[in-house]
């Protein structure tokens, strides 16, 4: 088995769902950080996240989190300091779908292993 910790980024320059990651061919990813940072200084922006199974069933990690602008978020935060791994599946996807287009950047951190 080969580990590789690597990230994945895209900038939400429209309103539609918008593909981070697909998880590769027989690999296990465990998602470590999801981070979305509000570029634009004069306006909140909300985002929202969903994962996609092999199944083609959407499930929800986020309905509509709010970045303040010019603030990010790490949105797999459960407690102040802390965050939650998620674990995906081979050719599952993570989707996001900003407010408004031009404002949102996101980085997601995973340790890949295969």
């Amino acid at each position: 088995m080969a580990n590789v910790y690597t990230n994945h980024k895209v900038k939400l320059t429209t309103t539609n769902a918008t593909t981070l990651y697909t998880v590769p061919s027989e690999t296990t990813a465990i998602v470590k950080s999801l981070r979305v940072t509000n570029v634009d200084s004069s306006n909140d922006c909300t985002v929202a996240a969903t994962v996609t199974d092999t199944s083609s069933v959407e499930f929800t990690i986020e309905t509509s989190r709010n970045v303040q602008k010019g603030t990010s978020e790490e949105l797999f935060n459960s407690y102040a300091f802390s965050t939650s791994p998620v674990v995906l599946k081979e050719s599952e996807v993570i989707k996001l779908q900003a407010q408004n287009a031009n404002d949102l950047h996101a980085i997601l951190s995973v340790l890949e292993i295969s």
